[in-house]
């Protein structure tokens, strides 16, 4: 499996270009800012981009979706329950401010739930539903490793002090869909680098 990781825009957000080593299929997840840099890797990788996934609605993940989706023609998924957020007070606001000028993201292609399957050549993930950071935050299980979006990250969570936001949810959804995966599956985070659940279920304070 290839697995390109960059940190993107000035919120460094991860976009992660996931693809099959045999089938040269791929897909993108969370693509938040440098269009151009994000396609330029996929271009370096030799992936054919069939799927854009995102694990949340925040800017600093979609701000270049629409960029890249035109490009690549790629579908786009988002979970059911976060499709409403793609056009939020916080986007315009930071769009206005020029902090990260976007064009307004697409209408999704596909709506996802809790269980469902994204098959990419022969790679397979597990949408896991997380919310709490977001109210359709997702993460993506398979192969090993998780993309846990700002669900958890190395030794922290995802903030919960926003409207819409619930720390009591956000701890709920890590501890019955994260914590109960093996040690040595490795933690994909959308900020800051990989970790691993054995290292978080050991280390991280917000769990203790």
């Amino acid at each position: 499996m290839i697995v390109k990781m960059l940190a993107v825009g000035p919120f460094a957000a991860n976009c992660y270009i996931v693809g099959s080593s045999s089938t040269k299929q791929g897909m993108i997840i969370d693509p938040g800012s440098e269009a151009e840099t994000i396609l330029r890797t996929v271009q370096q990788t030799g992936l054919s981009i069939s799927l854009i996934v995102i694990t949340h609605a925040h800017i600093d993940h979609v701000g270049a979706l629409r960029a890249v989706q035109e490009k690549t023609h790629a579908q786009f998924a988002i979970h059911e329950k976060e499709k409403g957020l793609l056009l939020t007070a916080p986007m315009r606001i930071l769009t206005s401010l020029g902090l990260t000028p976007v064009k307004s993201p697409p209408q999704p292609d596909r709506l996802l739930k809790d269980g469902d399957l994204i098959d990419i050549g022969d790679l397979h993930f597990e949408v896991l539903y997380t919310p709490g950071h977001s109210s359709g935050g997702i993460c993506l299980l398979g192969h090993g490793v998780v993309f846990s979006g700002d669900t958890l990250f190395k030794l922290g969570i995802g903030r919960t002090d926003f409207p819409g936001m619930s720390h009591e949810l956000l701890i709920k959804s890590i501890r019955e869909k994260l914590m109960v995966l093996p040690d040595e599956t490795i933690v994909y985070p959308g900020h800051g680098p990989p970790t691993a659940i054995g290292d978080e279920r050991r280390g991280n304070p917000f769990l203790q």
